[in-house]
């Protein structure tokens, strides 16, 4: 084996310094592809946010809509209960005047 001369070793450096160029050239690139990838994940991630704060908030309307027209059937149930206390009460007042004109005789 002969030993290394400068010329060998300007070699040397000269492929070290271009190995060094490709390797800074692979980071730039490397940084490139994962910012690239970075934006294309938040851009994924937004879409998806976005597809469910959508789908809450046709939930939200759905169970808003069923509970408006479960009120209102509540209501309408509280109005007919209140109209057959009412008709009750009347019938009562009525039944207790016929009851006071059989247990009491005529005023003659």
């Amino acid at each position: 084996m002969e030993p290394a001369t400068k010329a060998d070793l300007a070699e040397v450096k000269a492929d070290l310094a271009e190995v060094k160029v490709e390797l800074a050239e692979l980071k730039v690139e490397l940084k490139t592809d994962i910012e690239q990838l970075r934006s294309e994940m938040n851009h994924g991630y937004n879409d998806l946010v976005e597809r469910i704060t959508d789908a809450e908030t046709r939930l939200l309307k759905a169970f808003y809509s069923f509970a408006e027209t479960n009120q209102q059937r509540v209501g309408e149930v509280e109005d007919n209960q209140a109209a057959l206390r009412r008709r009750i009460g009347t019938i009562e007042s009525r039944l207790l005047e016929v009851e006071k004109r059989l247990n009491m005789p005529p005023a003659a």
